[in-house]
Order: structure tokens, then sequence, then C-alpha cells
């Protein structure tokens, strides 16, 4: 089966009832009942059915076709997308967009940040702690005009505006803002286990915050098939972050990214998906609300008919308030997620990976190739009113002398002055004109 990664499942955590959010029981427990008062067991029951019966029927074709099933389309292509075409990436949620910079550009961008990182090497912190290669920069040249490119400008405001607004009162729009996220440099031959299977933009606020539980009011009604991924008049208003999270956005991120600044491939320190979104994120929602068979058996396990409803145990499988939304085998069985967590294709110098903000994903445990394997995390971001708030508290960390973006504070500290970098150039890095000034919030907030 072409989609198996069961050695890095290994190295990976198991989640277990002993291994749960660390909240007053009675608390979990209400935050259960509050939806089942909203709507009703027996929608939930349904739903349970519905969404397990269609994974059956996904995950088949997932552990068949294994990475083929993530689509491929040039930069050109994604530009000019057939409705059927840009229906098809909208339901799988993932694609890659290859050549949306030149290889050479973007061999140049890796280069200079390399530079960039061993100049300043005493002052820059990272994870893992130990070998850092997710580093806390944000503001070095590479970033600031990988971010403002116009290729990737382009493509992020297509990407936003899959999502739609109410017809008659819209308040937001596809226009892309520049969110400011981290650099990898993954050396090879260290393995990393720490990303395991997750889904960020919060974990426990997805039941707990009513905007962002009502994003998937279908889901909990008995309707999961007309969950739309989409909705931005739902999801616009959710609030991510009302627990703190440590290592999630503030900012709703349509599609999140990376940017290829050097070659990689499978068992190289890549992406793995689940590439499907809607039926995924319904399985992950519902969960929670029922309890496995006694049976070990492996068929009963399976068959979601015998998993009891039950509201009274207080654990919501997988989550953390302050942290991403986890998941394993053993909490989340259905999405076989041994079979059905697939390698990305292979990367190039210049070419973009995309998946949905809802979509479970990982980094492989391994990187046995020869070389770095480095990437610029560039999400497609739109206008919100929300988003806007968190890009002007962004900017002014930028401007106020390179200081550390506010959802990153805790890996870098707030006070550090990246300004005083070897290397820096501020707002000269940014390209794309005034076009470029307004997604960096320069210009237009």
């Amino acid at each position: 089966m072409p989609g198996v990664l069961s050695e890095a499942f290994t190295s990976w955590p198991i989640y277990t009832s002993s291994k749960g959010e660390d909240a007053p029981p009675e608390e979990l427990i209400q935050y259960k009942k509050d939806i089942v008062a909203l709507y009703g067991e027996e929608a939930i029951r349904a739903s349970w059915l519905k969404v397990c019966k269609e994974l059956e029927i996904l995950t088949d074709e997932i552990s068949d076709r294994g990475t083929s099933i993530i689509p491929e389309v040039s930069y050109e292509e994604m530009l000019e997308l057939s409705e059927e075409k840009k229906a098809e990436l909208q339901k799988r949620g993932c694609f890659v967009v290859r050549g949306v910079v030149s290889e050479e550009l973007a061999t140049k961008w890796y280069k200079d940040v390399k530079k960039y990182y061993e100049d300043n090497k005493p002052k820059v912190t990272g994870w893992p702690v130990a070998t850092p290669f997710v580093l806390s920069l944000y503001w070095s040249p590479t970033q600031l005009s990988a971010r403002s490119h116009p290729h990737q400008l382009r493509i992020q405001r297509e990407l936003n505006s899959w999502w739609h607004d109410s017809p008659t009162s819209p308040t937001t729009s596809p226009d892309p803002l520049s969110y400011a996220d981290a650099v990898r440099i993954r050396p090879p031959k260290i393995p990393f286990p720490g990303l395991g299977p997750h889904i960020d933009a919060g974990s426990l606020c997805r039941w707990v915050d009513p905007a962002y539980r009502g994003v998937y009011s279908e889901i909990f009604a008995g309707n999961p098939e007309k969950h739309d991924c989409y909705d931005m008049e739902k999801r616009k208003d959710a609030k991510q972050s009302i627990f703190g999270q440590s290592y999630n956005s503030s900012v709703l991120r349509a599609f999140q990214g990376w940017t290829a600044l050097t070659g990689a491939g499978k068992s190289e320190g890549s992406l793995v998906l689940y590439p499907d979104v809607k039926t995924s994120i319904a399985y992950i929602l519902l969960r929670p609300f029922f309890k496995p068979p006694t049976s070990i058996k492996e068929a009963d396990i399976m068959d979601a008919s015998k998993w009891t409803f039950d509201i009274s145990d207080p654990w919501f499988p997988g989550t953390f308030r302050n942290d991403s939304q986890y998941a394993s085998p053993s909490s989340h069985p259905h999405l076989r997620m041994t079979e059905c967590m697939v390698n990305i294709p292979k990367m190039n110098p210049g070419d973009t990976v995309w998946w949905h903000c809802d979509m479970l994903h990982a980094v492989e445990v391994e990187h046995f190739g020869d070389f770095d394997a480095s990437v610029a995390y560039i999400a497609a971001t739109p206008t919100t009113e929300l988003n806007k708030s968190y890009m002007r508290e962004q900017v002014k960390a930028f401007l106020d002398g390179g200081k550390v973006p506010k959802d990153f504070e805790k890996d870098a500290g707030p006070q550090r002055d990246e300004r005083a970098f070897v290397g820096w150039v501020g707002e000269e890095a940014v390209l794309s004109g005034d076009e470029g000034k307004r997604a960096a919030g320069l210009v237009g907030l």
C-alpha cells in the first residue's frame, strides 16, 4: 500500500484517555453537553454513522493511490483553472503548485537566508532547542521577498477567493495579507519526531467558541455531507486563540503553505498529509462523543455502529487547549492513518504546496537525504477584520526594529530586535510595489 508510514507512527505520540487535556473534568463534560443541547444526540449519532461509512470508501481510495492522490498543477494552470479542476482541488483540500518562482530565484533565497542565519546564529533561537532548524526568523530579506513576490500574491488571492462571504454584506476580501511566519533549514541525518499528525488553528476552541463551533454546525446537526469547508461567513469570526495557543496562528489562514527553497522528496524531512478535508475534520469533531466497544477485535473497533454515544467521559482525544489538534491511530482508528497519511510529491526549489486550514498534516521524522531541506512558511491569508487587527500589531513589530510578531513571542521573546542583525534591509526587501506593501500591512490597514 503506497500510503503506509508505519515506522513514523512508532515515533509519534499515541493519544489515550490517560493523556488528555488537563482541565477540570466537569468543565470538559459541560462543553460536550452544550453541543448536545444545541443539536441533539440523534443528530450527532446520525453524523457519526454517515462519516464513518464515508471513511470506509475514502480510506480505501487514499491507501490505494498514495502520493498520486495529491493534485499537481503549474503556476500558469493555477491562474486559469477550469471549474471542474477547481472543484477537484477544493474537494481534496491540498495540492502542489509547480514553478511559482524559478529554481534560480528560490535557490538564491535559500543561500541568502542560510547566510543570514549563520551571520546571526548566536541571536537566533529555534525548534527543536538542541538542534534548531525551524528558525525564529521573520524579517530576513528572503522571507520578506518570498511573501511579497507577485506570483505568490496571485496564488494567494486565487486561494482566498475560493472562500465565500455573505453575498449581501461581505466584510472580507480575497486580497492577501502577508502573515509573518518562520523559515526552516533542516539538515540531513537528524531525526525529528516533534511534528506528528495535527491540525493547526487551535484545538479545544473548535468545540468551545460559539462562532468556531458554528463553522461545523451541519456536522453536529446530522448533515455532514452539507458541511461547507469554504464558508467565510461563518469562519471569519471564529476565535482560534481563546486559550492562548503557543504554536498556532491567531489569523485565519485559508490555506497553509510551504514554499520550497531547496528540493526535498520522500524520506527527506518532507510533508505528510491526510488528503481529505471535509470527512476527516467531521470525524475528529464527532470522535469525543463516542466510546469504542470493549472488544479489541479490529472488525469490532472499525464498526461504527458498535461505538457508544457517551458524554460522561471528559476526554477529547488528541486535544490540548493551548496546542494544535492531534490525532493518532489508536485515538482516531477510522482514519486509518498509517495507510492514509501520505507523502507529498517531490518538491523542487520554487514549488509550493498548499493545504486547507482544517487538514491533518505532519512532518517526516527522518531526513535521509544529503542536503538541507529548506522551506519558507507562507500561507494564503485573506483580509478579514480579525486578520487585519493582528496585522496591525505585526506591522508595528516590524517597524519597531524588526521585533518578533505576536504569535511567536513565546518562541523568540518579544524584545529581540532583528533590525540589529547582519544583513537586515527591512522594507527594501518587500516586492510587488504598493501591492506587496498592502499585503505586508505597510499601507492600507
